[in-house]
């Protein structure tokens, strides 16, 4: 691991990791040689996948500033990852400098990073919290972030569901946070599609099983269920190109996008 710099206590360089992956993908320096690896068997089998990583990123903070468009003040990122410009605060800033935005990731090594990068920002709370333990970390985000559940936010999961594997219960974590949810609020959400090529599929299953890379793909069928309870936007959900703009390239590794709407109605926000 040559030129690398040292790991924080307690972090396995040679185990891959999915944001450090990413950040490989758009670019950054904050990764390891084993990262590297993996993302660069990705790029043999899909070279693509740097542009898509930027698609998905492109939805990310145009489904943040919908939200903010919308009258979203309070913003929820999970699985943040290591902090790239544009932002989500950045971007919803654009909109009301007084945005406040929980930034959640369950990697120590991204928090660490977060930490340094968001000194200052009086509008940004970086959290070290698993969002496969929706009680926890919705007490959490109300007592650290300052978030009120009884407001609409929006819930940002881009990059992150189909790193929840079956037996941790994706629909009961989104089931809950829809619980506690204001009608008003948005959910924006990415997810690898079944309708990747199989080629890639395979190539990620063998680099990343048992690793918390790990990779599972859904159908947009078995998408769609998870978000039972919101009102789907249009165009719907489509590869993240669609929801982009028309006429951009397809990709091997097909990554699905939709944004949300909680509706008027009666509602837990206990």
């Amino acid at each position: 691991m040559s030129g690398d710099r040292p790991a924080p206590e307690g972090i396995d360089p040679a185990k891959p990791n999915a944001a450090r992956v990413y950040d490989y993908l758009l670019g950054g320096k904050d990764n390891y040689s084993a990262d590297r690896a993996v993302a660069k068997r990705m790029l043999e089998v899909a070279p693509e996948n740097r542009t898509l990583a930027w698609f998905s990123r492109k939805f990310l903070t145009g489904a943040a500033r919908l939200a903010a468009e919308g009258g979203v003040r309070q913003f929820i990122d999970i699985g943040a990852g290591i902090p790239t410009s544009p932002s989500v605060y950045e971007t919803v800033a654009e909109i009301d400098p007084a945005v406040r935005v929980a930034s959640v990731d369950y990697d120590p090594v991204v928090c660490v990073h977060a930490n340094a990068i968001t000194a200052g920002q009086t509008g940004v709370t970086p959290m070290h919290a698993d969002f496969r333990e929706p009680s926890d970390l919705i007490a959490r985000l109300r007592t650290e972030a300052g978030i009120d559940f009884d407001q609409p936010v929006a819930l940002l999961i881009v990059g992150v569901l189909h790193f929840i594997m079956d037996h941790e219960r994706p629909a009961e974590i989104l089931a809950r946070f829809s619980e506690v949810m204001a009608p008003g609020s948005y959910v924006a959400f990415t997810h690898g599609s079944t309708e990747t090529d199989d080629t890639f599929v395979n190539q990620t299953a063998s680099d990343t099983k048992g690793s918390t890379a790990q990779f599972v793909f859904r159908s947009k069928s078995e998408v769609a269920k998870l978000f039972d309870g919101f009102d789907i936007l249009d165009p719907g959900i489509v590869t993240v190109q669609e929801w982009l703009a028309d006429n951009l390239p397809p990709t091997r590794l097909v990554i699905l996008a939709g944004v949300g709407h909680k509706p008027e109605g009666p509602g837990d926000h206990g």
